[in-house]
């Protein structure tokens, strides 16, 4: 049958640079859809062919089309609730910034109601670990409990009407997991370090009424964003069953204009709710076109930034560190980890017995040979279908960098850190040096046959997601700052290509959807977006500043940048 006897396109695209990320046909001069996926890709005259008087026809003009970004690693629920509901703190916020913003916040709430909001960059939050901060943070609050977070996402910061909702005092144990730091007296001054942050979250939410439907609007408010800088796809990395719920009521109404892979926890970790394989066990039931509750999350480890990540070599000696702080002046302390390696195994088994995969937060040494050796067990037993992913390996010993290729782990390159900045000083201050000279170790990654796949970790580091600026500094590994000079560990940095299929095909590979998005050919999702720019006529130092005309979902439009102010 000939393309003129086939019914017409829904929709035809075209323009001057089609990047497909297709290997076989890596470039096009358009491409046609048909029911929300691609029909044809080729040359001008083969979309001709399906073009009807009903077809609607997009012009790239001088821009560029290619498929729509894979987000690896977000917090869609955590972050759409940031941006529809809290307090929004810019990263260049200091103490006084950050406390007149409280103020005001605090002002326009009832005499119960929580200041909810972050996020804290590290220099700051960790400077408030003292009775003055606490005082300050008392005053600026005019008596409302307040809880911000950190820019890891695993601490948070709260005031003494906080502690007090909370019940913790100079009498409260530091529980399992976490940690709260203390003045020479031995009374918490308000920072939360690990798993209390979750009693926290938990307390504020008890305090907002319309919970379901705030999540609802929280989850497309998220998705908004994403679809803003052109992501049309994401895996939640801690998806509690009641966000699964609120995701696939959205696509059941044909209201989620993004896939969505969750990520159970095997614990709790940011919220509260049924975990572990009580949760694991109502998959099934929560599964929708879009939305796949396909992985187990296990955190293995914290943060370096914090001393909670589990390296082979110790941290440096901190004399000064509150107290509280996980090792404090202890030395030598290496971290510790949050999972023993039959505890990691049984988590594994309990994923594998139950058709899913698993993503693992470990950000050291440490913690990444753990996974290492675990899914090599893993492996032994259950061969090759499984999917793994370590989730922040900034830190990776060099005898490990092969085995990622050799077990088939995927390197899940979050949050957006790999270049000069605040967080990573202070990472520098806890760390032995050499760490830092092969910090996100991307190129010897890739070149040992690693599956590098990109996230944002939003809304963790950074207030919105930015996969421009990740693609740039995948490549430069310098900040487009001029504030943060220099670049950090130039030797990992990737080419311009190989970032881009990091934030695609290979995202798409990694949470199982490569047959359904991640490229432009025959069969896939109509997922594409449109670019004021073509990435490949461009200096690489101004890729930061790309903006999305257009972004596309199963062939509608979902985002159109012209109608932006």
């Amino acid at each position: 049958m000939s393309l003129r006897e086939v019914q017409p396109a829904d929709l035809v695209v075209s323009g001057s640079a089609v990047y497909t990320l297709d290997t076989a046909q890596p470039r096009a001069e358009a491409f046609a859809v048909r029911d929300g996926k691609i029909v044809v890709v080729g040359a001008e005259a083969d979309v001709a062919e399906v073009t009807g008087p009903r077809t609607r026809v997009v012009h790239a003009g001088d821009g560029m089309v290619m498929p729509g970004l894979v987000d690896v690693h977000s917090h869609v629920g955590f972050g759409g609730q940031a941006a529809a509901w809290e307090l929004g703190l810019s990263p260049m916020f200091g103490v006084e910034e950050i406390l007149g913003a409280v103020r005001d916040r605090a002002g326009s709430l009832g005499p119960d109601e929580w200041v909810v909001g972050g996020i804290v960059i590290s220099p700051v939050f960790h400077a408030m670990g003292n009775p003055e901060m606490l005082a300050a943070l008392d005053e600026a609050s005019l008596g409302r409990p307040v809880m911000l977070r950190d820019d890891s996402l695993h601490n948070r910061w709260v005031n003494s009407r906080a502690l007090e909702i909370l019940g913790i005092d100079a009498e409260s144990q530091d529980p399992a997991g976490g940690s709260y730091v203390r003045d020479a007296t031995g009374r918490p001054v308000g920072l939360l370090l690990g798993q209390p942050s979750t009693d926290a979250e938990l307390a504020a939410r008890q305090s907002f009424g319309g919970g379901h439907e705030r999540d609802l609007r929280s989850a497309r408010t998220a998705v908004s964003i994403f679809n803003s800088v052109g992501v049309t796809a994401t895996q939640d990395a801690a998806t509690m069953g009641a966000w699964l719920d609120v995701f696939t009521e959205l696509d059941r109404a044909g209201e989620l204009n993004a896939w969505i892979v969750g990520s159970m926890p095997a614990r709790e970790f940011i919220e509260s709710g049924p975990v572990g394989t009580d949760l694991f066990d109502t998959a099934p039931g929560r599964r929708s076109a879009h939305v796949r509750p396909d992985f187990v999350k296990g955190v293995l480890d914290g943060v370096p930034m914090t001393r909670t990540s589990k390296f082979l070599d110790p941290y440096k000696s901190d004399p000064f560190a509150p107290v509280g702080t996980p090792g404090g002046h202890v030395c030598p302390f290496h971290g510790e980890g949050l999972f023993t390696d039959e505890e990691l195994l049984q988590l594994l088994e309990d994923a594998l017995s139950r058709g899913l995969h698993a993503k693992l937060h470990a950000t050291a040494d440490g913690t990444v040979r753990q996974v290492l050796d675990a899914v090599a067990v893993m492996r032994e037993r259950h061969g090759k279908g499984p999917v793994f992913h370590i989730a922040h390996p900034e830190f990776v010993h060099p005898d490990d960098v092969a085995r990622f290729a050799e077990l088939d782990i995927v390197a899940d390159a979050s949050p957006v850190l790999w270049f000069p900045n605040p967080m990573n000083d202070i990472i520098a201050k806890q760390v032995q040096d050499h760490y830092m000279d092969r910090i996100w170790p991307f190129r010897d990654l890739h070149d040992a046959g690693t599956l590098v796949a990109a996230g944002s970790d939003w809304p963790v580091a950074m207030p919105l997601p930015n996969p421009w600026l990740s693609i740039q500094t995948m490549v430069t590994r310098r900040s487009p700052d001029p504030a943060f000079p220099g670049a950090l560990a130039a030797d990992q940095a990737l080419d311009l290509d190989t970032a881009i299929r990091a934030h695609t095909v290979n995202a798409a590979q990694a949470m199982g959807l490569a047959q359904e998005t991640g490229q432009l050919r025959l069969g896939m999702s109509a997922d594409f977006i449109v670019l004021d720019r073509n990435l490949f006529d461009m200096p690489v130092e101004d890729i930061h500043t790309t903006r999305v005309r257009q972004t596309w979902f199963n062939g509608r439009l979902v985002h159109d940048g012209s109608t932006a102010g």
